[in-house]
């Protein structure tokens, strides 16, 4: 099995001021007997800035400025990282830092690469340690971005399963800071609307990411056919635990087969634009299969070009899904809604009948289901 593990910096601080060596070594201890059992495990590790404080001395309450956390990050990147290199070496692991931001994996070259780095590493029996580049990735820092990163690597990775390791049980039916009657959610067959409402916010200044940053990573990973965990990292033994089966924290199973190599890129790239379709496409999209032809497109948005992936929408204002446009921006505001035998004299060429080919397509979760039906 293909493991990816999300550990967040309230998760390696375990209470603490500090990154907390014990749960270091307990990381370790499990990560190397699963590794005994056969399994490849990636760790996706939060924590460069708060190491950069510890390391410097400086309290959390300091200045809290971007460029006052990028220095922090450069500061403890190195320091969490030849942490992770003792620790590990204890139990005879090597481990590998590899350091991406979402451009790496918004860019088909990128995205290759970054894949077939990883997959070397997990050959030569490495464990990769993956982090957002913290120091010139704003957005990480701002919003938490790690999470969404583990489902991204999930994605790259072809994962089986996602533990995301956090300070908390689970996801509860509402914040338990403020609720204290809200109950924990053993199992989420389907990411809606409602369950998102139920995510709160970081617990604290010292972690970036929340609940609403893990239901996204989620999202991403159970729609790939990777299977999701939320669970409490102070639990004993929790990585281990989940692998075998046992019912910790919050469950995110998928119903979906893999999703081929192509169509992972497309769910990792940001969409550069939005095409607005009608009924009649909608249904051939989800009941019947079909490519999104030019004539059932009713709204082009966004400049983007031949190859980029955009968002492809309803009547109702619904993402349906995502694909690889067949034609740039300009070219379709120009044959929207028109026969394909016509888009050659429109245009003076023709790429074909397809805004989007069904083999460059991806649905969303609901409409998945719906036509798993």
């Amino acid at each position: 099995m293909r493991i990816v593990v999300k550990v967040g910096t309230n998760v390696l601080r375990a209470g603490t001021e500090r990154i907390s060596r014990p749960r270091l070594v307990d990381l370790a201890r499990q990560i190397a007997a699963l590794r005994q059992e056969g399994h490849e495990l990636l760790l996706v590790s939060s924590g460069a800035i708060f190491a950069g404080r510890e390391l410097l001395g400086v309290s959390p309450s300091r200045k809290k400025d971007i460029p006052y956390k990028q220095m922090l990050a450069a500061v403890g990147q190195g320091r969490l990282m030849a942490l992770y290199q003792q620790i590990f070496d204890l139990y005879g692991l090597t481990v590998g830092q590899a350091l991406l931001t979402r451009a790496d994996l918004a860019n088909r070259t990128r995205y290759l690469n970054a894949r077939n780095t990883l997959l070397q590493l997990l050959l030569h029996g490495v464990v990769p340690i993956i982090n957002e580049n913290d120091a010139v990735a704003v957005d990480e820092i701002k919003f938490g971005d790690n999470d969404n990163l583990s489902g991204l690597v999930a994605n790259l990775i072809d994962a089986d399963l996602l533990v995301i390791l956090t300070d908390q049980p689970g996801l509860f039916t509402a914040d338990p800071r403020a609720h204290p009657d809200a109950t924990l959610i053993k199992e989420v067959p389907l990411i809606d609307d409602e369950i998102r409402a139920m995510a709160g916010g970081s617990s604290g200044d010292i972690g970036t990411g929340g609940m609403v940053t893990k239901i996204q990573a989620a999202e991403l990973a159970t729609r790939s056919g990777t299977e999701v965990v939320i669970a409490p990292g102070s639990e004993p033994d929790v990585i281990l635990r989940v692998v075998h089966g046992e019912p910790l924290g919050t469950h995110f199973p998928t119903r979906l087969n893999r999703v081929e190599s192509r169509k992972r890129w497309i769910l990792a790239e940001p969409p550069r634009g939005r095409l607005i379709i009608d009924a009649g496409a909608v249904q051939a999209l989800v009941e019947n299969g079909k490519s999104l032809l030019v004539v059932g497109v009713t709204a082009v948005e966004g400049r983007f070009r031949r190859g980029d992936t955009v968002r492809i929408v309803g009547p109702d204002g619904a993402e349906i899904g995502r694909g690889i446009a067949s034609y740039k921006a300009e070219d379709l505001e120009r044959i929207k809604g028109k026969h394909s035998r016509l888009i050659a004299d429109i245009l003076g060429f023709d790429y074909g009948p397809t805004a989007v080919h069904r083999d460059n397509l991806v649905l969303n979760s609901p409409y998945v289901e719906a036509s798993l039906q």
